[in-house]
């Protein structure tokens, strides 16, 4: 179960996580996202937990002149980052929203798509259901999730380096929620309770790059939720922290420009 802390995205942390998180990890997966939802030339699309827009930037071109594009997220100030990265466009509607209770009529979307957001979900077949619900018949949710966080080079080698710092009680963010879902079985039953019967799941492996080892740690100790936890043992460590994190990424995979392994499930579900 995902921490209060977990789903704290605020501060300083929505542009350090799209100058940094986002061409990381998140880009090439966004690209996947857009071309899924856009493939049935949807009228009207529904993101959910959109964060700093990435999926956004890369779905909208995709649409149809009048389409209707409804961008939500939990966190305020992540959506008005996300809206300030977009320029103007009259067919985004940008939302406040929680992804488990959504302001929405039934069946009002064709697509509804949301990137990395499931794991923070308090309850998993309810924000599936709710997705259920708005969606028009044969409407389809276009989501994906993180593997184990074994199978994500930097996640895992970031994790191990602050452990390092905090031998006692080490932050497991990184484990316990991004990469904390993703039970292949599991996922299954969740949609096929909240109503979903055509299910289908790919595992897709991509390259995660950056600059350098330092960059890397950056973005995960000071862009992501794990800083929140960082800070909360004790914040005069939150640079030393980034310190070991940088240090391990490098020794493993050199210094200079970096490149590690992700591996996410992309889910297809109708019906």
């Amino acid at each position: 179960m995902a921490a209060e802390s977990d789903k704290v995205f605020a501060g300083s942390i929505p542009k350090f996580y799209d100058t940094l998180m986002v061409p990381l990890i998140f880009e090439a997966y966004a690209a996947d996202m857009a071309e899924l939802a856009a493939a049935s030339s949807p009228g009207a699309v529904l993101e959910t937990a959109a964060g700093s827009g990435v999926v956004t930037r890369a779905l909208a071109p995709k649409l149809g002149a009048g389409a209707r594009y409804v961008v939500t997220d939990l966190n305020q100030p992540m959506l008005d980052y996300a809206a300030s990265r977009q320029g103007p466009d009259s067919r985004i509607e940008w939302r406040q929203a929680d992804a488990l209770h959504l302001p929405f009529e039934n069946a009002s979307f064709d697509v509804v798509c949301c990137q990395f957001g499931a794991m923070f979900f308090p309850d998993r077949s309810a924000g599936y259901a709710e997705a259920r619900r708005v969606l028009k018949p044969g409407g389809r949710f276009v989501f994906n999730v993180w593997d184990r966080i074994e199978e994500n080079a930097f996640a895992d080698e970031v994790t191990a380096a602050v452990a390092t710092v905090f031998p006692h009680d080490p932050p497991r963010f990184l484990a316990r929620t991004p990469h904390g879902y993703h039970d292949v079985a599991l996922i299954r039953g969740d949609l096929s309770r909240a109503g979903f019967t055509d299910i289908e799941i790919q595992t897709r492996e991509k390259l995660s790059r950056s600059p350098s080892a330092r960059e890397v740690a950056m973005a995960y100790c000071q862009g992501t939720p794990l800083r929140n936890e960082i800070e909360a043992r004790d914040a005069s460590l939150l640079q030393r922290a980034t310190d070991r994190a940088a240090e391990a990424i490098a020794s493993r995979h050199g210094e200079g420009p970096v490149a590690g392994k992700i591996q996410a499930h992309v889910i297809v579900a109708a019906g």
